[in-house]
């Protein structure tokens, strides 16, 4: 089974993107969307959470906000939160692959945002980055509810330049034009995969723990 990477800057189109290959067949696994449940009611982050970042749970649910505003500038708290969320959301991650190999699947997507930031792109065989030009960008994530231009400046700071996720890529998906535009490269992408070799999935969990 082919693991392919799926990353880019904020406001570049990732999301989108993902849909994109979901809608021609291929599961993806999406990492923010496991961090949010982990932060749900019940979810399992919720109880080591409240004992570093109390001010951040509300009715035993994370309020996503108050956590991001308690890390936005801090390295130290952030190293605190990534080493209690990255091992449950890894093994959220393991146990999708598994499900996705039982049923036969020759390719999934691991939709992951900072994919190239924390080295991990050898754990895939297929890394796609999703582009647009800076002007686009900042349109794109300035229009999001809450959203200021510090806020997106810090954020774009703490990711790899867009310039150096393209040359790190396998493919590049440019959003720019329009959705069908950016489907029609994603097809394109699908249709060259085969191409491509798959490490068996004993060795990539070994990688991921």
């Amino acid at each position: 089974m082919l693991l392919v990477g799926l990353t880019g800057s904020i406001g570049m189109g990732k999301s989108k993107s993902a849909e994109l290959f979901e809608a021609e067949g291929l599961p993806v696994y999406d990492a923010d969307a496991s961090v949010h449940a982990l932060y749900e009611k019940g979810g399992a982050a919720v109880e080591p959470l409240s004992d570093c970042f109390p001010e951040a749970i509300k009715d035993g649910v994370v309020d996503r906000t108050i956590l991001g505003q308690l890390v936005l500038n801090d390295s130290e708290m952030l190293k605190k939160l990534e080493s209690i969320v990255h091992p449950l959301a890894g093994q959220m991650q393991r146990e999708f692959l598994e499900a996705q190999e039982a049923s036969g699947k020759r390719a999934v997507i691991l939709d992951i945002p900072l994919l190239l930031e924390k080295n991990a792109e050898g754990l895939v065989d297929v890394v796609v980055v999703v582009s647009t030009t800076p002007e686009v960008q900042k349109k794109r994530v300035l229009e999001r509810p809450g959203m200021t231009e510090e806020k997106f400046l810090s954020i774009l700071n703490k990711q790899m330049p867009d310039a150096e996720k393209r040359e790190k890529a396998d493919f590049v998906v440019d959003s720019t034009i329009s959705v069908a535009d950016a489907h029609r490269q994603i097809r394109d992408i699908i249709d060259k995969l085969d191409g491509f070799p798959a490490r068996a999935l004993a060795v990539r969990k070994e990688l991921m723990k």
